[in-house]
Protein backbone atom coordinates (compact mmCIF):
# COMPACT_ATOMS: atom_id res chain seq x y z
CA UNK A 1 0.00 0.00 0.00
CA UNK A 2 1.02 3.62 -0.68
CA UNK A 3 2.92 5.04 2.33
CA UNK A 4 0.86 8.23 2.26
CA UNK A 5 -2.36 6.21 2.39
CA UNK A 6 -1.01 3.97 5.15
CA UNK A 7 -0.23 7.00 7.26
CA UNK A 8 -3.58 8.79 6.93
CA UNK A 9 -4.78 8.15 10.47
CA UNK A 10 -1.40 9.04 11.95
CA UNK A 11 -1.15 12.18 9.81
CA UNK A 12 -4.52 13.41 11.11
CA UNK A 13 -2.99 13.40 14.59
CA UNK A 14 0.39 14.79 13.57
CA UNK A 15 -1.18 17.55 11.44
CA UNK A 16 -3.41 18.70 14.32
CA UNK A 17 -3.96 22.49 14.55
CA UNK A 18 -1.30 23.39 17.13
CA UNK A 19 2.35 22.39 17.61
CA UNK A 20 1.56 21.37 21.20
CA UNK A 21 -1.11 18.91 20.06
CA UNK A 22 1.09 17.55 17.31
CA UNK A 23 4.06 16.95 19.60
CA UNK A 24 1.88 15.36 22.29
CA UNK A 25 0.36 13.04 19.69
CA UNK A 26 3.81 12.10 18.41
CA UNK A 27 4.89 11.09 21.90
CA UNK A 28 1.80 8.89 22.28
CA UNK A 29 2.26 7.27 18.85
CA UNK A 30 5.94 6.49 19.35
CA UNK A 31 5.35 5.39 22.93
CA UNK A 32 2.77 2.88 21.72
CA UNK A 33 4.91 1.31 18.98
CA UNK A 34 5.38 -2.44 19.23
CA UNK A 35 8.45 -2.30 17.01
CA UNK A 36 10.63 0.52 15.72
CA UNK A 37 11.12 1.23 12.00
CA UNK A 38 14.14 -0.34 10.34
CA UNK A 39 17.06 2.09 10.53
CA UNK A 40 18.81 2.96 7.24
CA UNK A 41 22.00 4.80 8.23
CA UNK A 42 23.15 5.12 4.61
CA UNK A 43 20.54 7.83 3.98
CA UNK A 44 19.86 11.39 5.14
CA UNK A 45 17.66 14.27 3.99
CA UNK A 46 18.30 17.91 4.88
CA UNK A 47 15.62 19.52 2.67
CA UNK A 48 12.11 18.69 3.89
CA UNK A 49 9.41 21.33 3.43
CA UNK A 50 6.58 21.58 5.93
CA UNK A 51 3.22 23.33 6.16
CA UNK A 52 5.13 26.51 7.03
CA UNK A 53 5.94 26.81 3.32
CA UNK A 54 4.12 24.12 1.32
CA UNK A 55 3.83 20.45 2.20
CA UNK A 56 1.39 17.74 3.35
CA UNK A 57 3.37 17.58 6.59
CA UNK A 58 3.63 19.63 9.74
CA UNK A 59 7.15 19.72 11.20
CA UNK A 60 6.11 16.94 13.60
CA UNK A 61 4.63 14.85 10.78
CA UNK A 62 7.77 15.38 8.68
CA UNK A 63 9.97 14.04 11.48
CA UNK A 64 7.67 11.05 11.95
CA UNK A 65 7.71 10.22 8.22
CA UNK A 66 11.49 10.59 8.02
CA UNK A 67 11.94 8.18 10.95
CA UNK A 68 9.29 5.84 9.54
CA UNK A 69 11.30 5.52 6.33
CA UNK A 70 14.48 4.73 8.24
CA UNK A 71 16.24 8.08 8.47
CA UNK A 72 18.36 8.81 11.53
CA UNK A 73 18.64 12.50 10.65
CA UNK A 74 16.23 14.94 9.02
CA UNK A 75 16.38 18.60 8.04
CA UNK A 76 13.63 21.21 7.73
CA UNK A 77 13.92 23.68 4.83
CA UNK A 78 10.99 26.05 4.35
CA UNK A 79 10.73 29.05 2.02
CA UNK A 80 11.33 32.46 3.61
CA UNK A 81 10.64 31.22 7.14
CA UNK A 82 12.21 29.40 10.06
CA UNK A 83 8.87 29.29 11.95
CA UNK A 84 8.60 25.49 11.93
CA UNK A 85 12.12 24.85 13.21
CA UNK A 86 11.48 24.84 16.95
CA UNK A 87 8.69 22.28 16.58
CA UNK A 88 10.84 20.23 14.20
CA UNK A 89 13.69 20.11 16.72
CA UNK A 90 11.36 19.12 19.57
CA UNK A 91 9.81 16.40 17.41
CA UNK A 92 13.28 15.06 16.64
CA UNK A 93 14.01 14.73 20.35
CA UNK A 94 10.76 12.83 20.92
CA UNK A 95 11.42 10.58 17.91
CA UNK A 96 15.06 10.02 18.79
CA UNK A 97 16.51 11.27 15.50
CA UNK A 98 19.01 14.02 14.75
CA UNK A 99 17.61 17.24 13.31
CA UNK A 100 19.06 20.15 11.39
CA UNK A 101 17.15 23.37 10.74
CA UNK A 102 17.35 25.72 7.80
CA UNK A 103 15.40 27.91 5.44
CA UNK A 104 15.40 28.61 1.73
CA UNK A 105 15.16 32.08 0.24
CA UNK A 106 15.84 34.08 -2.91
CA UNK A 107 18.67 36.59 -3.16
CA UNK A 108 19.23 39.52 -5.52
CA UNK A 109 22.47 39.07 -7.48
CA UNK A 110 22.85 42.79 -8.23
CA UNK A 111 26.31 43.90 -7.17
CA UNK A 112 27.85 40.48 -7.75
CA UNK A 113 29.64 39.25 -10.88
CA UNK A 114 26.52 37.10 -11.58
CA UNK A 115 24.17 40.11 -11.78
CA UNK A 116 21.42 39.55 -14.33
CA UNK A 117 22.38 35.91 -15.00
CA UNK A 118 20.00 32.99 -14.87
CA UNK A 119 21.31 30.62 -12.21
CA UNK A 120 19.12 28.19 -10.29
CA UNK A 121 15.82 30.04 -10.54
CA UNK A 122 13.80 28.82 -13.56
CA UNK A 123 11.36 31.71 -13.24
CA UNK A 124 13.68 34.71 -13.09
CA UNK A 125 17.18 35.80 -14.08
CA UNK A 126 19.19 37.88 -11.62
CA UNK A 127 17.57 36.23 -8.62
CA UNK A 128 18.92 32.98 -7.20
CA UNK A 129 17.78 30.52 -4.58
CA UNK A 130 19.99 30.14 -1.50
CA UNK A 131 19.82 27.70 1.40
CA UNK A 132 20.55 28.89 4.93
CA UNK A 133 21.56 25.57 6.50
CA UNK A 134 22.28 24.59 10.09
CA UNK A 135 20.68 27.49 11.95
CA UNK A 136 21.17 27.20 15.73
CA UNK A 137 18.09 27.92 17.84
CA UNK A 138 19.72 31.18 18.96
CA UNK A 139 19.34 32.45 15.36
CA UNK A 140 15.62 31.74 14.87
CA UNK A 141 14.34 35.08 16.17
CA UNK A 142 16.78 37.14 14.09
CA UNK A 143 15.88 35.31 10.87
CA UNK A 144 12.19 35.85 11.55
CA UNK A 145 12.82 39.54 12.23
CA UNK A 146 14.49 39.94 8.83
CA UNK A 147 12.13 37.78 6.78
CA UNK A 148 8.74 38.76 8.26
CA UNK A 149 8.62 42.04 6.28
CA UNK A 150 9.93 40.26 3.16
CA UNK A 151 7.04 37.77 3.43
CA UNK A 152 4.66 40.73 3.47
CA UNK A 153 6.29 42.07 0.30
CA UNK A 154 5.91 38.61 -1.23
CA UNK A 155 2.21 38.64 -0.41
CA UNK A 156 1.79 41.90 -2.32
CA UNK A 157 3.10 40.02 -5.36
CA UNK A 158 1.00 36.96 -4.49
CA UNK A 159 -2.14 39.10 -4.62
CA UNK A 160 -1.20 40.38 -8.06
CA UNK A 161 -0.54 36.84 -9.29
CA UNK A 162 -3.95 35.82 -7.92
CA UNK A 163 -5.42 38.55 -10.12
CA UNK A 164 -3.52 37.08 -13.08
CA UNK A 165 -4.96 33.64 -12.32
CA UNK A 166 -8.44 35.15 -12.21
CA UNK A 167 -7.98 36.78 -15.61
CA UNK A 168 -6.89 33.42 -17.04
CA UNK A 169 -9.78 31.55 -15.41
CA UNK A 170 -12.51 34.11 -16.05
CA UNK A 171 -13.81 32.30 -19.19
CA UNK A 172 -14.37 29.18 -17.06
CA UNK A 173 -16.20 30.88 -14.20
CA UNK A 174 -13.42 30.26 -11.68
CA UNK A 175 -12.38 33.00 -9.27
CA UNK A 176 -9.80 32.88 -6.46
CA UNK A 177 -10.02 35.11 -3.41
CA UNK A 178 -6.57 35.46 -1.82
CA UNK A 179 -7.92 36.09 1.69
CA UNK A 180 -10.61 33.42 1.59
CA UNK A 181 -9.05 30.69 -0.58
CA UNK A 182 -5.27 31.04 -0.23
CA UNK A 183 -4.38 32.34 3.23
CA UNK A 184 -6.40 29.62 5.04
CA UNK A 185 -4.41 26.79 3.40
CA UNK A 186 -1.15 28.36 4.61
CA UNK A 187 0.50 28.96 7.98
CA UNK A 188 0.67 32.71 7.30
CA UNK A 189 -0.92 33.50 10.68
CA UNK A 190 1.83 31.51 12.41
CA UNK A 191 4.83 32.94 10.58
CA UNK A 192 4.63 30.75 7.49
CA UNK A 193 5.16 31.83 3.89
CA UNK A 194 2.76 31.78 0.97
CA UNK A 195 4.25 30.50 -2.28
CA UNK A 196 3.14 30.00 -5.87
CA UNK A 197 2.26 26.44 -4.86
CA UNK A 198 -0.37 27.78 -2.46
CA UNK A 199 -1.96 29.83 -5.23
CA UNK A 200 -2.00 26.89 -7.62
CA UNK A 201 -3.22 24.48 -4.95
CA UNK A 202 -6.16 26.79 -4.29
CA UNK A 203 -6.79 26.92 -8.05
CA UNK A 204 -6.57 23.13 -8.30
CA UNK A 205 -9.21 22.80 -5.60
CA UNK A 206 -11.48 25.22 -7.49
CA UNK A 207 -11.06 23.14 -10.65
CA UNK A 208 -11.97 19.96 -8.77
CA UNK A 209 -14.96 21.73 -7.22
CA UNK A 210 -16.16 22.83 -10.65
CA UNK A 211 -15.38 19.78 -12.79
CA UNK A 212 -15.55 17.06 -10.14
CA UNK A 213 -12.92 14.37 -9.82
CA UNK A 214 -14.41 12.46 -12.75
CA UNK A 215 -14.34 15.53 -15.00
CA UNK A 216 -10.87 16.75 -14.07
CA UNK A 217 -9.04 15.40 -17.15
CA UNK A 218 -11.68 16.67 -19.55
CA UNK A 219 -11.55 20.14 -18.01
CA UNK A 220 -7.75 20.32 -18.07
CA UNK A 221 -7.40 19.05 -21.64
CA UNK A 222 -10.48 20.44 -23.37
CA UNK A 223 -11.17 23.65 -21.46
CA UNK A 224 -7.67 24.71 -20.44
CA UNK A 225 -6.04 23.21 -23.53
CA UNK A 226 -3.26 21.51 -21.57
CA UNK A 227 -1.86 18.31 -23.04
CA UNK A 228 -1.29 15.49 -20.56
CA UNK A 229 1.05 12.54 -20.86
CA UNK A 230 -0.33 9.05 -20.31
CA UNK A 231 0.86 8.73 -16.72
CA UNK A 232 -0.58 12.09 -15.65
CA UNK A 233 -3.85 11.44 -17.47
CA UNK A 234 -4.19 8.12 -15.68
CA UNK A 235 -3.54 9.71 -12.31
CA UNK A 236 -5.97 12.58 -12.85
CA UNK A 237 -8.62 10.14 -14.13
CA UNK A 238 -8.65 8.12 -10.92
CA UNK A 239 -11.24 9.54 -8.50
CA UNK A 240 -9.77 7.38 -5.72
CA UNK A 241 -6.28 8.84 -6.21
CA UNK A 242 -5.17 10.07 -2.75
CA UNK A 243 -2.61 12.39 -4.38
CA UNK A 244 -5.06 13.99 -6.80
CA UNK A 245 -4.73 17.56 -5.54
CA UNK A 246 -0.91 17.33 -5.63
CA UNK A 247 -0.90 15.74 -9.10
CA UNK A 248 -3.18 18.47 -10.45
CA UNK A 249 -1.05 21.10 -8.73
CA UNK A 250 1.99 19.67 -10.52
CA UNK A 251 0.29 20.18 -13.87
CA UNK A 252 -0.76 23.73 -12.96
CA UNK A 253 2.77 24.58 -11.83
CA UNK A 254 4.34 23.23 -15.01
CA UNK A 255 1.87 24.89 -17.36
CA UNK A 256 0.65 28.09 -15.70
CA UNK A 257 3.51 29.66 -13.71
CA UNK A 258 4.97 31.32 -16.81
CA UNK A 259 1.53 32.84 -17.55
CA UNK A 260 0.85 34.24 -14.09
CA UNK A 261 4.35 34.95 -12.77
CA UNK A 262 5.31 38.46 -11.68
CA UNK A 263 9.05 39.02 -11.13
CA UNK A 264 10.14 39.17 -7.49
CA UNK A 265 12.00 42.34 -6.53
CA UNK A 266 11.55 43.94 -3.10
CA UNK A 267 11.01 40.60 -1.32
CA UNK A 268 14.49 39.35 -2.29
CA UNK A 269 17.33 40.10 0.10
CA UNK A 270 20.57 41.47 -1.36
CA UNK A 271 23.16 38.71 -1.79
CA UNK A 272 25.79 40.43 0.36
CA UNK A 273 23.22 41.08 3.11
CA UNK A 274 22.26 37.41 3.14
CA UNK A 275 25.90 36.37 3.54
CA UNK A 276 26.22 38.73 6.52
CA UNK A 277 22.95 37.52 8.03
CA UNK A 278 23.90 33.85 7.78
CA UNK A 279 27.23 34.59 9.49
CA UNK A 280 25.46 36.65 12.16
CA UNK A 281 23.11 33.79 13.13
CA UNK A 282 25.83 31.15 12.94
CA UNK A 283 24.39 29.33 9.90
CA UNK A 284 26.05 27.70 6.88
CA UNK A 285 24.99 29.56 3.72
CA UNK A 286 24.85 27.30 0.67
CA UNK A 287 24.24 27.71 -3.02
CA UNK A 288 21.73 25.09 -4.29
CA UNK A 289 23.03 23.69 -7.58
CA UNK A 290 20.34 23.06 -10.19
CA UNK A 291 22.34 22.21 -13.32
CA UNK A 292 21.33 22.22 -16.97
CA UNK A 293 18.45 19.93 -17.85
CA UNK A 294 18.86 18.08 -21.15
CA UNK A 295 17.21 14.71 -20.68
CA UNK A 296 15.54 15.17 -17.28
CA UNK A 297 16.73 12.53 -14.83
CA UNK A 298 13.46 12.80 -12.91
CA UNK A 299 11.36 12.99 -16.08
CA UNK A 300 9.41 16.05 -14.93
CA UNK A 301 11.49 18.95 -16.22
CA UNK A 302 11.71 20.58 -19.60
CA UNK A 303 15.13 21.00 -21.22
CA UNK A 304 16.69 24.23 -19.98
CA UNK A 305 20.08 25.89 -19.46
CA UNK A 306 21.15 27.00 -16.00
CA UNK A 307 24.65 27.26 -14.45
CA UNK A 308 26.74 24.66 -16.25
CA UNK A 309 28.21 26.91 -18.96
CA UNK A 310 29.77 29.22 -16.34
CA UNK A 311 29.99 26.98 -13.29
CA UNK A 312 33.67 27.76 -12.68
CA UNK A 313 32.98 31.48 -12.67
CA UNK A 314 30.00 30.93 -10.37
CA UNK A 315 32.24 29.16 -7.84
CA UNK A 316 34.68 32.07 -7.98
CA UNK A 317 31.82 34.44 -7.18
CA UNK A 318 30.53 32.26 -4.32
CA UNK A 319 33.99 32.16 -2.79
CA UNK A 320 34.45 35.92 -3.20
CA UNK A 321 31.13 36.68 -1.55
CA UNK A 322 31.68 34.39 1.45
CA UNK A 323 29.34 31.49 0.70
CA UNK A 324 30.45 28.41 2.63
CA UNK A 325 28.77 25.46 0.94
CA UNK A 326 26.92 23.97 -2.00
CA UNK A 327 23.82 21.83 -1.73
CA UNK A 328 22.62 19.45 -4.42
CA UNK A 329 20.21 16.60 -5.06
CA UNK A 330 21.88 13.49 -6.51
CA UNK A 331 18.59 12.20 -7.94
CA UNK A 332 18.19 15.27 -10.15
CA UNK A 333 21.48 15.40 -12.04
CA UNK A 334 23.67 13.18 -14.19
CA UNK A 335 26.76 11.49 -12.81
CA UNK A 336 28.94 13.69 -15.05
CA UNK A 337 27.36 16.86 -13.68
CA UNK A 338 27.81 15.69 -10.10
CA UNK A 339 31.43 14.61 -10.56
CA UNK A 340 32.28 18.06 -11.95
CA UNK A 341 30.37 19.75 -9.13
CA UNK A 342 32.07 17.68 -6.43
CA UNK A 343 35.51 18.48 -7.84
CA UNK A 344 34.74 22.20 -7.80
CA UNK A 345 33.53 21.93 -4.20
CA UNK A 346 36.84 20.34 -3.25
CA UNK A 347 38.87 22.88 -5.22
CA UNK A 348 37.09 25.84 -3.60
CA UNK A 349 36.78 24.37 -0.11
CA UNK A 350 32.98 24.31 -0.18
CA UNK A 351 31.03 22.12 2.22
CA UNK A 352 28.80 19.65 0.35
CA UNK A 353 25.25 19.18 1.66
CA UNK A 354 22.43 17.15 0.16
CA UNK A 355 18.70 16.94 0.55
CA UNK A 356 15.84 15.82 -1.65
CA UNK A 357 13.27 18.61 -1.92
CA UNK A 358 10.13 17.07 -0.34
CA UNK A 359 6.92 19.09 -0.73
CA UNK A 360 4.25 16.68 -2.00
CA UNK A 361 2.58 13.47 -0.95
CA UNK A 362 4.13 11.19 -3.57
CA UNK A 363 7.71 11.91 -2.59
CA UNK A 364 9.85 9.67 -0.44
CA UNK A 365 12.06 11.07 2.29
CA UNK A 366 14.88 8.90 0.95
CA UNK A 367 17.22 9.55 -1.97
CA UNK A 368 18.38 6.07 -3.11
CA UNK A 369 21.54 7.52 -4.68
CA UNK A 370 23.00 8.27 -1.23
CA UNK A 371 23.84 4.58 -0.83
CA UNK A 372 26.35 5.03 -3.68
CA UNK A 373 29.94 5.45 -2.34
CA UNK A 374 30.19 8.66 -4.42
CA UNK A 375 27.73 10.29 -2.00
CA UNK A 376 28.55 8.64 1.32
CA UNK A 377 30.18 11.86 2.57
CA UNK A 378 26.82 13.62 2.28
CA UNK A 379 25.44 11.51 5.13
CA UNK A 380 28.51 12.37 7.21
CA UNK A 381 27.90 16.04 6.40
CA UNK A 382 24.30 15.76 7.65
CA UNK A 383 25.56 14.51 11.01
CA UNK A 384 28.02 17.42 11.19
CA UNK A 385 25.11 19.83 10.77
CA UNK A 386 23.20 18.07 13.54
CA UNK A 387 26.19 18.24 15.87
CA UNK A 388 26.95 21.92 15.29
CA UNK A 389 23.35 22.89 16.12
CA UNK A 390 23.17 21.10 19.46
CA UNK A 391 22.27 23.41 22.35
Amino acid sequence: MDKFVERQEVLKLLNAPSPEERLANLAIIIGGEKEHPEVKPQYANNHIHTIYSFSPYSPTAAVYCARDEGLETAGIMDHDTIAGAEEFRKAGKIAGIGTTCGMECRADLSGTRMAGRKLNNPDQAGICYMAVHSVPSSGFARLNEVFAPLREKRNERNRKMTENINRLMEPFGITLDFDRDVIPISQYANGGSITERHLLCALSQKILDKAGKEGCVKFVEQELGIGLNDKTRERLSDPENPHLIYDLLGVMKAELVSKIYIPATEECIAFADLVKLADEVGAVLCYPYLGDVTDSVTGDKKAAKFEDDFLDELFEMLKEEGVRGVTYMPARNTREQLERLQKLCRDYGMMEISGEDVNSSRQSMICPQLSDPQFRHLVDAAWKLVEREKD
